[in-house]
């Protein structure tokens, strides 16, 4: 089976879009780069360059091993860190990562969905 093709500037751009609070909204492969997205506008980053690649890598190594799980449990819809300063959220697209961080105070319980319902809508 092929895999499906997305616009994943479109689809960050739709992301951010959800909530002004999304702070970042990018797509990652599997080797942790950043091939789409991105910052939104005039807004500080949390980290420096440099942290975001060893992020990057570290979320891509992460997912890989979320599969290892998969036959068992079934594939991972998305996965959520809640954390001091952000709240992270990936969602796996084909072999790529949409990766979307907004400030701690966002609504977790309906994010994701929004995200996903975006990622849907491409089709």
């Amino acid at each position: 089976m092929s895999a499906k093709i997305y616009d994943y500037g479109k689809i960050c751009k739709s992301v951010l879009s959800i909530d002004p609070k999304i702070r970042f909204a990018g797509v990652i492969n599997e080797r942790g780069r950043l091939v789409a997205g991105g910052m939104r506008e005039n807004v500080e980053p949390l980290e420096s360059e440099k942290d975001d690649e060893m992020i990057f890598m570290e979320l891509a190594l992460r997912v890989k091993m979320r599969k290892e799980f998969d036959k068992q449990l079934g594939p991972v819809n998305f996965a959520m860190a809640s954390r001091e300063r952000a709240l992270a959220i990936s969602v796996l697209i084909n072999e790529d990562i949409l990766y979307v961080v907004s400030e701690p105070d966002s609504d977790y319980g309906v994010l994701p969905k929004k995200i996903i319902e975006i990622i849907h809508s491409q089709h």
